[in-house]
């Protein structure tokens, strides 16, 4: 597996949940992390509380993702302080948890939601790839969704965003590779509802909900073993694209409300973003 010990791992949304989760596992490894999210006082405590533990270094910088001059800013200050970007977590993630026909729909929150989960991995794509480019080094991670392979009820502009984030990535592997870039990897995971905060209250049928950490340690392997894409639970990994080629649409519609997809929202209480 690749040793990522003095590596800089940047993690956009870094300061919580998943995101700390996967900052935590790889500060372990000994590599040299770089926390972005917008909330100052989370990042700054989440930074100090990964440190003291690993006794490695943990930087943060306040970055709404969505802006993309802040994006190229910052990025110029991170590698001009720290260094070389070698893996770009695209993590940061939003939410607004309800049907496009409720009455209390936002729509200034839906364009936020394509602004977070699509557009930003572009920016930050733009903002470091290049260097990896240049040096033939690096590696990029998309956290997409299997909402991006399989629309849910209640989850329209999640889904279509976090596609969109898939297809970007997917468009990124292969410009990597027209260019000769074959020391540049990617990876995209598509993971099911897991307990963070961010889905609370959802329920699942038949699959069960995953734990956080169970995904940060999946997360962290597959990009330690280059792996192009990762499917959680496994199940996710190969089913919704065999059903997708296979079936007939409303076959396949009662697959999906057999695994309880067109209800999972129902009981949603979570919060927005992570």
């Amino acid at each position: 597996m690749k040793d990522v010990a003095h590596k800089v791992v940047l993690i956009t949304g870094g300061h919580s949940g998943l995101g700390k989760c996967m900052a935590r596992l790889f500060s372990q490894l000994g590599a040299v992390l770089v926390l972005w999210g917008t909330n100052a006082t989370q990042l700054r405590a989440a930074a100090e509380e990964i440190s003291r533990e690993t006794g490695n270094a943990v930087h943060w910088f306040a970055v709404d993702v969505t802006d993309r001059a802040l994006v190229y800013r910052t990025a110029q200050a991170v590698q001009s302080k720290i260094g070389p970007v070698d893996i770009l977590l695209n993590n940061a993630g939003l939410v607004s948890g309800k049907s496009i026909f409720d009455a209390s729909y936002d729509d200034a929150l839906a364009e936020r939601v394509f602004a977070v989960n699509t557009t930003a991995h572009l920016w930050t794509i733009r903002a470091f790839v290049p260097e990896m480019m240049r040096r033939n080094e690096g590696h990029v991670v998309c956290v997409s969704s299997a909402g991006a392979m399989v629309g849910i009820s209640g989850l329209a502009e999640y889904c279509a965003s976090k596609s969109g984030a898939f297809g970007l990535n997917e468009s990124l592997r292969r410009e990597l590779k027209s260019r000769g870039c074959d020391g540049v990897h990617t990876t995209v995971v598509c993971p099911y509802f897991f307990n963070s905060g961010m889905f609370r209250g959802v329920q699942s049928r038949i699959i069960p909900i995953m734990d956080e950490k169970y995904v940060a340690e999946c997360i962290v392997r597959a990009i330690r073993e280059e792996r192009q894409f990762l499917g959680l639970p496994r199940l996710i990994h190969y089913f919704p694209l065999f059903l997708n080629a296979v079936l007939p649409v409303d076959v396949l519609d009662k697959v999906y409300d057999l695994f309880g997809l067109s209800k999972a929202m129902h009981s949603f209480v979570g919060k927005a973003k992570i």
